[in-house]
């Protein structure tokens, strides 16, 4: 764990301190767009057109904001669109890196050792954290983004005109919709878990857990007779939710104390993830082993002895009858 500052790495926590003992997520600082044409998006600059082969997306297994964008990169058929390289699941003093490892996926670009190589090859100056997902130009060699919900919906739609899969999961009827829901689910469930694990405080703590729960029972509620959280069609409100339930029984239930309930308590929640297991995009880029080894052998903070659990034994691909529920 760490962050550049002014261009130079320190191996440096979170600081709850100064926040009352409540984690505080730093904004991403680069939010520039790929549009079909190149012209600027909601934010940042223009001039990042969507090219086949012309950009490089940095994730990880571990990571449910990078997580999306895999799924997303999956769905739509970037894969020899937009490149892929995953970082080491193991993040210490360094930071991100590409030591080698099952399933880690080299820098091809740069060579990098570290990821904080690549932000500094964007920004020689760059001060804040280093995260995935990180999305980088080859042309301009520079980041486009780093903000997940947004290169989500990059994939989505910037490419379907140089040959990307069908399929909209923003679509214009249901936007008002989805992002009622993402305007909930984020602050409370997907940032929520951490808001709960890293809290340095009782307060900060239960401060977090109460809304989560609370979010958690709406979304059991909401899923009990409609397949997906929009209706009969898969959006990127159920990616976005997605790749945190996956996470919540194997880590967060444990290592973040959240513990009122487990996913596993909740039938349709439950039933809903196993669904959206089945899909290739979703099981093809998840490793549960990448998860638990990360959050429990990095956060020394939390977990000082560095220990992995053996446990919990989940069963994704236990039967459920989700395409069944009538539309709603």
């Amino acid at each position: 764990m760490g962050l550049l500052v002014d261009g130079v790495w320190r191996d440096q926590w979170y600081d709850t301190a100064s926040h009352g003992g409540r984690f505080e997520r730093d904004a991403a600082k680069f939010r520039n767009w790929i549009t079909p044409d190149g012209a600027p998006g909601p934010s940042g600059e223009g001039g990042f057109s969507a090219e086949p082969g012309r950009y490089h997306l940095y994730a990880a297994y571990f990571c449910p904001w990078a997580h999306r964008t895999l799924i997303l990169r999956k769905l739509k058929g970037l894969e020899d669109m937009v490149g892929l390289s995953i970082v080491n699941w193991l993040m210490r003093e360094n930071g991100l890196t590409f030591d080698p490892a099952d399933g880690v996926i080299g820098d091809p670009n740069l060579g990098a050792g570290r990821l904080y190589e690549v932000y500094v090859a964007a920004a020689p100056r760059y001060s804040g954290r280093v995260t995935v997902p990180t999305l980088w130009d080859k042309k301009k060699k520079t980041i486009v983004s780093t903000e997940s919900s947004e290169i989500v919906r990059m994939f989505n739609s910037a490419f379907d005109g140089v040959g990307a899969a069908a399929g909209d999961y923003y679509p214009a009827d249901l936007r008002d919709e989805i992002d009622a829901l993402n305007a909930r689910i984020y602050p409370t469930v997907n940032n929520g878990v951490y808001r709960a694990g890293f809290a340095t405080s009782q307060g900060a703590y239960e401060e977090a857990i109460g809304p989560l729960f609370e979010t958690l029972d709406f979304l059991e509620k909401r899923l009990e007779d409609r397949r997906y959280l929009c209706g009969d069609r898969l959006t990127e409100a159920d990616i976005r939710l997605l790749t945190t339930l996956l996470r919540f029984d194997i880590v967060y239930v444990g290592h973040f104390k959240c513990n009122v309930r487990r996913i596993a308590d909740y039938p349709s929640l439950w039933a809903y993830v196993r669904d959206l297991h089945t899909l290739d995009a979703v099981a093809s880029t998840f490793r549960p082993d990448h998860v638990k080894r990360h959050y429990y052998e990095s956060h020394l903070t939390i977990n000082p002895t560095g220990l992995v659990p053996v446990g919990p034994a989940i069963d994704f691909s236990a039967p459920q009858d989700r395409a069944t529920l009538s539309r709603a």
